[in-house]
């Protein structure tokens, strides 16, 4: 079983500001690259399906590898254009489930039981939940049998909230993650502002920005 399912946003704008964001393409793109390197097969799903827009800031500061995966006519229709939606996804397929970044996931991450129910099934299943960046949003409210956040007692990182001041979005996002990771009873490490950082906690594994995406793969394969 050599499938990971990667999941994107579907939110085009920071709430009701009309003003643009959705996937952070590196984040995607780079993980993508590394897992891709050792036979992984890739699925991409949202919590909608269908299109997925991206962040135009993130454009920038794409590297030449991650370059190649956007240009690619799959990704483009797989991930950006048919994402699946996650009627559509069969948990027991994959060994792992990660989660993208980008501001928009702020809005719809936390807000898909659908996803979650995935996310619940492919841990239990002896498989990894990984994300980065602000999509360990999608993380923080997930409850697990017990009715215990998923986070409790976890050891996790996630976009900070020193960063989301530097990055001049403080006011906009409609909550920050570390403090609600720290309501939520998990143990939220984090590394200097946007410097690649993860961490793994069993088979949850994520990182803290859009510099993180590759740490976070890294890791992964070294336990698989």
């Amino acid at each position: 079983m050599k499938k990971i399912l990667v999941v994107l946003t579907n939110t085009v704008k920071y709430g009701e500001k009309n003003a643009a964001t959705g996937l952070w393409l590196g984040e995607a793109t780079e993980f993508v690259a590394e897992v891709q390197k050792q036979g992984f097969e890739i699925d991409y799903v949202s919590p909608q399906g269908g299109f997925v827009p991206l962040d135009p800031r993130s454009m920038k500061s794409i590297d030449d590898e991650s370059f190649a995966i956007y240009e690619k006519p799959q990704f483009q229709e797989k991930a950006l254009a048919h994402s699946l939606q996650p009627s559509q996804v069969n948990s027991s397929d994959y060994l792992g489930i990660y989660y993208t970044g980008g501001h928009g996931v702020m809005w719809d991450f936390p807000n898909s039981p659908e996803l979650e129910k995935i996310s619940l099934q492919i841990y239990q299943n002896n498989g990894y939940v990984m994300s980065v960046c602000h999509s360990i949003a999608g993380l923080l409210f997930m409850k697990d049998s017990n009715g215990e956040y998923f986070v409790k007692d976890k050891k996790i990182t996630g976009f900070t909230t020193t960063e989301e001041y530097l990055s001049g979005k403080s006011s906009v996002v409609p909550f920050y993650n570390e403090k609600v990771a720290e309501e939520h009873g998990a143990q939220f490490v984090k590394a200097r502002a946007f410097k690649s950082f993860a961490v793994q906690d069993g088979r949850i594994i994520t990182g803290q920005n859009p510099f993180s995406a590759k740490a976070v793969a890294q890791k992964f394969l070294e336990n698989v």
